[in-house]
């Protein structure tokens, strides 16, 4: 099994999530939440870095934290799978253990 990295804070303002993406490893989620859903928006500076971390990492972000930031499925990129509360209690027990990001 995999790790579970949560990430909440912008990739804007820390490098939390850049941290998160170099730090796990092949196999694990990155689940963003609070204001780390800004990572998971298209047409950013950080979308480049979200894609290449796809490639053997799964991405997550936080619905009700999208929602309250006013950011709307469609802006959200490609291929980061959206999740519900009961979505983030199952990654984490369906992963070894959970790092936060902070």
């Amino acid at each position: 099994m995999a790790d579970l990295h949560t990430v909440n804070k912008s990739p804007f303002e820390k490098n939390s999530l850049e941290a998160a993406i170099k730090f796990s490893t092949a196999g694990s989620a990155i689940l963003l939440i609070e204001d780390g859903v800004y990572g998971a928006v298209k047409g950013t500076v950080a979308e480049d870095m979200v894609k290449g971390a796809m490639g053997d990492k799964k991405l997550y972000a936080l619905k009700s934290d999208l929602m309250a930031r006013a950011i709307k499925d469609d802006r959200v990129i490609d291929g980061i799978e959206v999740v519900d509360y009961a979505g983030f209690v199952d990654l984490v027990e369906a992963n070894d253990k959970v790092q936060a990001w902070l």
